[in-house]
């Protein structure tokens, strides 16, 4: 029995959803990402803000990110029911009802975008609408359950944060922006395909066609494998870059070299082998993706930082 379960046959009354609660439905997790990823598109712009304008406008992302993951939570309950890695969300979980999670998604999208708007540029308001609803509705409604590029093409909506970090400050888009897009948007591929190798069952039992279920394991690591190495030139690209310089390039060329290496140990494995050490290369290839990205967009942080002492950047 669950633990709302085992509380409502103790107490014979309805569980009345807490703080935290509300909070797991706007992914903290996934929401940290984004609000690092904006907060060093907006810190390494040639434009610099307010601190104030600054930490409003990545307060206000964050809450679209949020309201992104809690109108992702509403539609997606069915399928987090059944998986086992999202069973304990608080909509399939009971916690939250399916209604308060829209209720919460639409109420936070209309605050993020206005605030943002007012507290920056119209362009930043309305790239920030555009990832919204292409989360929400292109992805969570369309790609998720129907194609197995949902991933490929969905990844977009992660990967726009550190390009509307950098129009607040600046107004426009620009080559040093959309290779930050880029980077994040040519990453998620391999990221998540790594997670569907050793978490099969969930994909499998919801009936989300992920490139696991649809064209089967050994076509999913030959996948990894060439979305890498299209993501080498793309980050050795952003470094090369005016957000980038000698150290950022150092980084990127190890992370690079390491993250390459660990897709073509996935590429050479078969599910035997996998299944012997339990996945070990699969999960060791997700945890250093995380590593890989966070350490990528910290260079770029601190490249920005030597460089306005007069020693970092080309």
């Amino acid at each position: 029995m669950s633990e709302l379960g085992a509380y409502q046959g103790v107490t014979d009354t309805p569980y009345e959803p807490g703080f935290g609660d509300y909070v797991q439905l706007l992914k903290p997790r996934v929401m940290s990402l984004v609000v690092f990823t904006a907060l060093v598109g907006l810190l390494v712009a040639p434009v610099g803000l307010h601190p104030v304008e600054g930490f409003a406008a990545i307060l206000f992302i964050a809450l679209g990110a949020g309201a992104s993951g809690s109108l992702n939570m509403w539609w997606d309950a069915d399928i987090d029911q059944v998986m086992k890695r999202t069973q304990g969300r608080p909509v399939p979980s009971g916690r939250v009802q399916a209604a308060e999670a829209l209720a919460v998604g639409l109420a936070l999208s209309g605050i993020s975008i206005v605030m943002l708007g007012l507290a920056t540029n119209l362009m930043a308001a309305g790239l920030l609408a555009f990832t919204i609803f292409f989360y929400a509705v292109v992805y969570s409604m369309w790609l998720k359950r129907s194609t197995p590029q949902n991933i490929v093409i969905g990844g977009a909506a992660g990967a726009f944060p550190p390009m509307i970090g950098w129009v607040c400050a600046t107004g426009s888009v620009s080559v040093e922006a959309f290779l930050m897009f880029a980077l994040i948007f040519m990453w998620t591929p391999p990221h998540f395909w790594a997670l569907a190798l050793f978490m099969k069952e969930d994909y499998h039992a919801a009936g989300v066609p992920m490139l696991t279920v649809t064209h089967g394991r050994k076509a999913t690591r030959a996948h990894i494998l060439v979305y890498t190495l299209l993501l080498m030139p793309v980050a050795l690209g952003a470094a090369l870059t005016g957000i980038g310089g000698p150290m950022t390039l150092a980084v990127a060329v190890v992370l690079n070299a390491g993250f390459v290496i660990g897709a073509v140990r996935i590429w050479r494995r078969d599910e035997t082998m996998a299944e012997a050490d339990s996945y070990a290369a699969e999960k060791a290839f997700f945890r250093f993706s995380l590593l890989y990205l966070f350490l990528h967009f910290a260079a770029f942080l601190a490249e920005a930082a030597l460089k306005s002492a007069g020693l970092g950047g080309w």
